[in-house]
């Protein structure tokens, strides 16, 4: 059987009340200033939080590359596409149209 999901309205109804009941038992909400950062040096540039550095040896593998896409299907030709007849206008000697063909190009 599958577990009922919930709406977001129900979804915010219960966090509603969680922060109610919270707030009920004497818990406070502190503020922040809108613009302060959590980084202890703001000014300063990002500090990296991965150990390492960004430019690692690699080892280059041409023939694993080169085994992946011969696995891959092989692109199908493309047929010659057959011309398809047009109709072409005949004309008097006037410059008058009479009849249309079909023609083959």
């Amino acid at each position: 059987m599958i577990k009922p999901t919930k709406t977001r309205r129900q979804m915010h109804q219960e966090l509603e009340q969680q922060v109610q009941e919270f707030l009920h038992k004497g818990g406070q909400v502190n503020e922040v200033p809108r613009g302060l950062s959590g980084r202890p040096d703001a000014n300063g540039p990002l500090i990296s939080i991965f150990d390492g550095t960004s430019q690692e040896d690699r080892t280059p593998l041409p023939e694993v590359v080169a085994a992946i896409e011969a696995r891959k299907k092989p692109q199908l030709a493309l047929k010659p596409k057959k011309p398809r007849p047009r109709k072409k206008v005949i004309l008097d000697d006037f410059g008058q149209p009479l009849r249309w063909e079909w023609v083959e190009e």
